[in-house]
């Protein structure tokens, strides 16, 4: 997908997920979630044609403005949603889903400091809320929940919900797990 199409969708997916935004202008003016994704869509581009040096500034330079880290070397799947962003860290071997909404505070981390795969796999239309931290190479299932400030180091399956320090799985979303602005139907 070109590149000026994934930012209008970004654009679009914040319209939609925050049931506090007013208009499109708002959110281009003033919020730092779809320009930190904005600004980690151009800097893996940079990063995939092996300009990495641009792509890390990019990706600094962005931290610095939003306070949201995004490695030019993580995948993010489209309609990527960071609302708030304040402190969310998304480590180079992440992938991240589509349709996917990330609260504040969040961290996709490394356990180890070893080269390969070390940090998580995030399925489609998983939600991870505020302050968790889902650490290592592990997998959180499509459609899954994960807590506000659970820590996750164990993988987590689809429709599953991830609680507590450590965290704790549920297997199944149940009607009070769904928020008000998600469809039901997706998740139970």
């Amino acid at each position: 997908m070109p590149i000026r199409r994934q930012l209008v969708e970004d654009l679009e997916t914040a319209l939609r997920e925050d049931p506090a935004a007013r208009s499109r202008l708002e959110i281009v003016l003033s919020y730092p979630g779809v320009h930190a994704v904005w600004a980690y869509r151009v800097a893996h581009a940079l990063w995939g044609r092996g300009a990495k040096l641009p792509a890390r500034i990019i990706s600094q330079v962005t931290r610095g403005l939003t306070g949201i880290e995004i490695h030019p070397g993580a995948t993010l799947g489209r309609r990527l949603f960071i609302d708030h962003g304040m402190g969310v860290v998304i480590g180079e071997t992440a992938e991240v889903g589509e349709d996917v909404t990330i609260f504040h505070g969040t961290t996709l981390g490394g356990t180890s400091m070893t080269q390969g795969k070390r940090h998580p796999t995030v399925g489609d239309r998983a939600v991870i809320g505020a302050g968790a931290k889902v650490l290592g190479p592990i997998s959180i299932g499509n459609d899954a929940r994960i807590g506000a400030n659970a820590v996750v180091v164990k993988d987590v399956p689809d429709a599953a919900v991830a609680i507590g320090v450590p965290a704790k799985i549920k297997k199944h979303i149940t009607a009070d797990d769904v928020l008000p602005h998600m469809d039901p139907a997706i998740y139970i």
